[in-house]
């Protein structure tokens, strides 16, 4: 069921001979699923070669003759979805239908950014002089490295691969080596569409040393991380030194304001589906809920009835609706936010421990009367733990929601077009879900501010990304 684990460089797949390896655990149940191959040195110096070469190749050909190839990997990822999916949920815990969705969302960010390379337009400045052209063009930025997370080992590496290709630029990926499977697959759909070699290379290994020896090369002139807050900034200090562009995106604490003018409960229905989604294991999960004290009882009750419903099991199973979190050190995380929580004067109105004697699951939790400098609502959980505390006026909210040095997403719920339209300016964020939680499409700019990182992936500027503007003047 599991697939086979190797890396991709210079077009050839190299397995785990005289390399060292890693396993790859399930956390459903703690067991092994593979072992998987590190890079060495030599072969990091191999991707680094075989991507200059690459890159050649690849940003010569026509943007209309690399979007037939893109489009032909996205084929190839919808009709091997079940596959995928299936890989994905034994290696990362989602349950199967979120890692279907994954999928053939993974495919859309292919199609779309296939296209929108045939768009990366120029314009012409007319010019103070007759017989001028003044022209601006957009060029590939050149070689760039991508590092990417375990909580969505398809979509968050398609997002940075679709685009540099897009625009031209050879990539090499180090994808998590916890969740390297999907990965995989989504490189094997690409070289299986034709894709010169060198153009795309998958590499693994320990992620401090694979990532200092990648974006120390002059051959590397842009890296895209989505990760942790500390590691970005140390990478990002590690791209300054050799002036290389950089997309970071990083973690958030996504505020949740809910109006009192708001359907409590059709409100807390929508809310609660996406906060316990991959187990809350999501950058731009909803992780804190400020709710007007009118409406707060109503809120606070379906929101608990949604998560004591919620079916923990393997994420194969049919009628599971969460699954395990993804690794041991989530556990440890989630219970010391429960215990500070109990410290601090929370109340625990449901879940609040482990669930189960295997795999790494945790139970969905509700926590209530948390002061505001407590660690819950202070830190990222990335976890099944919502906390839920009320509000009395819009400046209080507003004030409290940007107190954090975190801006990626934050959601808020009114039926007032006056109140929707003043929170979503007030707001301090990347992104701003007013009565929506459509926040993150292929077509649209993601994107932080603050701590939570700069630059976008997505949209025309997700492209524009890996694109080196041009000035031509041509008398």
């Amino acid at each position: 069921m599991y697939t086979d684990l190797q890396l991709h460089i210079d077009g050839e797949w190299l397995n785990g001979s005289n390399r060292r390896t890693e396993e790859v655990i399930n956390p459903a149940n703690g067991k092994a699923l593979a072992n998987l191959p590190h890079a060495t040195k030599a072969d990091l110096d191999r991707a680094l070669s075989s991507a200059e070469k690459g890159l050649a190749v690849w940003r010569a050909m026509t943007p209309y003759d690399r979007a037939k190839i893109m489009r032909k990997a996205a084929d190839l990822v919808r009709e091997r979805a079940e596959k995928i999916a299936t890989i994905m949920t034994l290696e990362q815990g989602k349950v199967f239908p979120e890692a279907r969705m994954e999928t053939m969302t993974t495919a859309d960010i292919f199609d779309w950014f296939a296209e929108e390379g045939r768009r990366a337009y120029g314009r012409i400045v007319p010019g103070r002089m007759k017989n001028t052209r003044q022209l601006v063009i957009q060029e590939p930025v050149g070689v760039a490295a991508a590092f990417t997370p375990w909580n969505f080992p398809a979509l968050t590496p398609a997002r940075k691969i679709a685009a540099a290709l897009a625009a031209g630029c050879a990539i090499i990926v180090k994808a998590s080596e916890e969740t390297p499977g999907s990965c995989v697959e989504l490189v094997r759909c690409l070289v299986d569409a034709g894709l010169p070699k060198g153009v795309c290379n998958l590499v693994f290994g320990v992620p401090a040393e694979v990532s200092e020896h990648l974006i120390g090369s002059d051959v590397v002139r842009k890296i895209s991380f989505t990760g942790s807050v500390p590691v970005g900034k140390h990478l990002a200090g590690l791209a300054a030194k050799g002036m290389k562009r950089a997309t970071m995106e990083l973690g958030g604490h996504s505020p949740v304001v809910v109006f009192a003018d708001a359907d409590p409960e059709k409100t807390a229905d929508t809310i609660a589906a996406f906060k316990y989604r991959n187990a809350g294991q999501v950058c731009i999960s909803p992780t804190r809920f400020y709710v007007q004290e009118g409406v707060y009882d109503r809120f606070l009750k379906r929101f608990t009835e949604y998560a004591k419903n919620i079916k923990l099991g393997d994420g194969l199973e049919k009628g599971t609706t969460m699954g395990p979190l993804a690794n041991p050190r989530r556990l440890d995380a989630m219970e010391a936010i429960v215990n500070d929580s109990k410290a601090r004067g929370g109340k625990i109105v449901t879940g609040g421990k482990r669930h189960g004697n295997q795999g790494y699951f945790f139970e969905p939790t509700v926590i209530t009367d948390l002061p505001d400098d407590s660690k819950l609502m202070t830190e990222e959980p990335f976890g099944p733990i919502a906390p839920i505390v009320t509000f009395k006026t819009f400046d209080e909210v507003v004030e409290r929601a940007n107190s954090l040095p975190f801006g990626l997403a934050a959601y808020a719920f009114t039926s007032s077009t006056q109140t929707a339209t003043m929170i979503g300016d007030a707001i301090q964020s990347g992104m701003v879900g007013v009565n929506s939680i459509m926040i993150s499409t292929p077509e649209t700019p993601f994107g932080g501010i603050k701590d939570s990182g700069y630059g976008h992936e997505g949209g025309i500027e997700g492209l524009e990304a890996y694109t080196n503007k041009k000035f031509i003047s041509q008398a």
